[in-house]
This record gives structure tokens, C-alpha cells and sequence, in this order.
């Protein structure tokens, strides 16, 4: 991977996958200048909750035109969803090993109001990285990319919340781990980067490695 690099779309709270690449390849690219696609973890994530896996969406502005840069995509506070979602994590995660270690860095995530999406995404993002201590080599792209540029490997839409668009990665596979309702509902994979950061804490990162395959 030393000379390839990933194209990821921006993501809320991404999915385990997604910093699975974050850690995988020394140069990743968050695209900006492609249009929005709805329905992705663009604007939402899944956690795990008390009757199962419990979906979060941040609200968009409508665009007035049919087709909206995600760069452009502002952040709706028309409802209160904030509160909505702290509250969900609050539900999910309070019995976690790590969760009041870790709740008072994000808790501004659910105060502030942030105007642009992808600032917020890439906001959440820094701090996950740095509560990880994961090392991103991340930049925003100039241009929008091609899907099949050279030495690029595209990301945008194949980490998806839908199973029927989620592409099978033979990089990544998600190792089982304790999980706060695990015994309720079983192991469930692949969830928002929340789930690792308040169950295993500090042993994220090493987990985050042990899904990596070298297919």
C-alpha cells in the first residue's frame, strides 16, 4: 500500500471499515467535489442499542437544485437532533467499559452547531484519530476524482449502509468483540467507530489492525 492510496467519501462517525483504511494506506483521500449521494454514512452512522442495531442520520438542508457538491451540503437544525442522538449513545454506551472516559470529547459534537457537513465529518474525525491515537495522512481532493484513477483505490460507495451497495472488501474483516448487548443480539459488525471507542478504549487501534487481511 505504500504507493496506492484510498478515496473515501466523508463519513459521520464512520463505520469500522472506514478507519480500517485510515490506518491501511499512508495517503487517503476524502472527496468533496462529488456530487451528494443520499442514504450513505455521509450523514449518518449506526450504533448498537438496547433493541438492536439503532441508525443516527444528521438532518441536510434541501439543495435547490437536484444535484449538490457534498462540500456545499449544510447541516439542518430544524429539529433537534442532536439531543436525539447524544441521548441514543447515552442509551447505548453508558454501561460500556469507556464510555465516561471518552463522553466529555465529543459532547460538543451535540452542542456546537457546525454549518457545513464535511467540516463537521472531518471534525469528528480528527478526534476519534487523536483519542486512538491513529496516525491520518488525510487530505481533501482538489478535483473530483475518476473511479478508475491510477494508483487509487475508490472507497466512495462501497462502504455503505445498505448490504445490496456494500462491496466485499478482501482487506477488511470484522473481528467479533464484546459488545455492551452482546447476549441480547449477538455480535453485530461493522459499526460506527463509537462501538470500538467506548467497548475496547485504548485497544482500539490494536483491534482496528487485527481486521486488516493482506488479500
Amino acid at each position: 500500500m505504500e504507493n496506492t492510496q484510498a478515496l473515501l467519501a466523508t463519513s459521520y462517525f464512520a463505520p469500522i471499515q472506514y478507519y480500517c483504511k485510515l490506518i491501511q494506506y499512508n495517503k487517503v483521500l476524502i472527496e468533496q467535489w462529488e456530487n451528494y449521494s443520499k442514504q450513505s454514512y455521509r450523514n449518518r452512522c449506526n450504533i448498537y442499542g438496547a433493541n438492536g442495531v439503532l441508525p443516527l442520520s444528521v438532518p441536510v438542508e434541501k439543495a435547490t437544485h437536484k444535484k449538490i457538491l457534498t462540500k456545499d451540503v449544510r447541516i439542518s437544525y430544524d429539529t433537534n437532533w442532536q439531543k436525539l442522538h447524544l441521548k441514543g449513545i447515552e442509551a447505548g454506551y453508558k454501561s460500556s467499559p469507556f464510555y465516561e472516559y471518552y463522553i466529555d470529547d465529543l459532547e460538543r459534537f451535540f452542542t456546537q452547531k457546525h454549518e457545513f457537513l464535511l467540516d463537521f465529518n472531518l471534525e469528528i474525525q480528527e478526534e476519534i484519530c487523536s483519542l486512538l491515537e491513529i496516525e491520518c495522512n488525510t487530505v481533501l481532493t482538489d478535483d473530483f476524482i475518476e473511479a478508475e484513477a491510477d494508483h487509487i483505490i475508490n472507497y466512495r460507495d462501497s462502504i455503505h449502509p445498505k448490504a445490496s451497495k456494500n462491496k466485499t472488501d478482501l482487506m477488511f474483516e470484522a473481528k467479533p468483540y464484546t459488545q455492551v448487548f452482546g447476549d441480547k443480539h449477538g455480535f453485530q459488525a461493522n459499526l460506527s467507530i463509537l462501538d470500538v471507542l467506548f467497548n475496547l478504549g485504548p485497544d482500539g487501534l490494536s483491534y482496528l489492525e487485527s481486521c486488516l487481511t493482506d488479500a
